[in-house]
């Protein structure tokens, strides 16, 4: 019987796709038990915190290495709890170099482990199939791809679909949105997107401002930047110029995906997104180079950006690390804005992302896996 789950999502993606799974399993168990790490969203859907997400939101080698002595504390806490408050389901969700140390430690301990959206053993390493066999008992995918990988290995696996799918929408007509935000609806739109890592936010959004600012040049467009939930309009208002005409929107992310005429987006999961509005878009990335080099040395797929992986071919550009510069966003960023038929090419191509990502249901498919394998236990 399924009575206590222990689920970690480890940043703020997951702690989204971590909230859709509690609420799904209250549904079913309102009565379960439902405990660990996640964020906001999670905790609101009667998930208890031991410790919130954004305590483990580190971004590269070098920002993990330093903040080793908070990891190894929190898990620390966790492995006591697994005895203190034993789970019948340890849920793990994306956070990988994390979650699969903990995996290890749950099923020395005879405890049942659930994975949902795997590590991206298909970017990084797939002999890793093989340790995650070892310490997984099963595995939800969200892209169809990542299916015949473990099943070779003779995983428990299921594509379950992308949990974007579930809540992905704009919230209001195009101009509904304009007005709520004081933006004019006869102006071109700029969307930039600096992502949802405070590191992200310092390293790409100045320069993203600035090629923004270029782009004003000669044309009448507006710009408006998306503020990731929980890290609020004040970290990005820090990097606003004074004088810069600049719109922050909050909770509506997928509106100003929608209705932007081109957009700038940091490599993450908002690329899937903005792609599957089939909005015109260019990926950017920069971390330090430390980071960037031992990422290089690891990473075996020839794009960073998840909306080209999942697309299987260059869809959109990508400006990775010293080619993320000011000139070479606004040479990218032009054309999309200036040329129908560039900007009708890329739409076009990004129409392939709403069928590879599934149909709605992710949530609830996890959840009946949770219950059934906790049944087991």
């Amino acid at each position: 019987m399924l009575n206590r789950v222990l689920m970690i999502a480890g940043e703020a993606s997951g702690d989204l796709h971590g909230s859709g799974v509690a609420r799904a399993l209250r549904a079913r168990r309102n009565e379960i038990d439902l405990y660990g790490i996640g964020g906001d969203a999670m905790q609101r859907e009667g998930v208890e915190l031991i410790f919130h997400c954004s305590r483990l939101s580190f971004m590269g080698f070098l920002e993990v290495f330093r903040n080793l002595p908070t990891v190894f504390r929190v898990e620390r806490t966790l492995v006591r709890l697994l005895a203190e408050r034993r789970p019948d389901v340890v849920v793990l969700i994306d956070y990988p170099g994390f979650n699969l140390r903990f995996a290890r430690k749950a099923r020395a301990r005879g405890i049942k482990v659930l994975y949902y959206i795997s590590p991206q053993v298909w970017a990084w390493n797939r002999k890793r199939v093989k340790t995650i066999k070892e310490v997984v008992d099963r595995i939800k995918v969200v892209f169809p791809f990542e299916v015949e990988i473990y099943q070779a290995e003779g995983m428990d696996v299921e594509f379950v679909g992308h949990p974007i799918v579930e809540r992905i929408g704009a919230s209001c007509i195009r101009q509904a949105f304009f007005q709520r935000n004081h933006l004019d609806p006869s102006q071109k739109l700029l969307g930039l997107f600096p992502g949802s890592r405070r590191q992200e936010v310092d390293r790409i959004l100045p320069v993203m401002l600035q090629a923004a600012e270029d782009l004003r040049s000669g044309r009448p467009l507006q710009v408006a930047v998306g503020v990731a939930p929980n890290l609020g309009a004040d970290l990005i208002r820090s990097h606003v110029p004074g004088d810069a005409r600049v719109t922050l929107v909050e909770n509506a992310t997928y509106d100003l995906m929608q209705y932007s005429d081109a957009a700038m987006v940091t490599s993450g999961t908002a690329t899937l997104e903005t792609g599957w509005f089939g909005t015109p878009m260019v990926v950017v990335y920069k971390t330090s180079q430390t980071s960037f080099i031992l990422g290089r040395l690891l990473v075996d797929v020839p794009y960073i950006g998840l909306v080209n992986i999942v697309a299987g071919r260059k869809v959109v550009p990508e400006l990775v690390q010293r080619e993320m510069t000011r000139e070479n966003l606004v040479r990218e960023v032009a054309p999309l804005l200036d040329d129908p038929a560039r900007g009708n090419a890329m739409r076009r191509e990004l129409a392939v992302i709403k069928s590879k990502l599934g149909g709605p249901g992710a949530s609830d498919k996890v959840a009946l896996g949770i219950i059934a394998l906790g049944e087991t236990a």
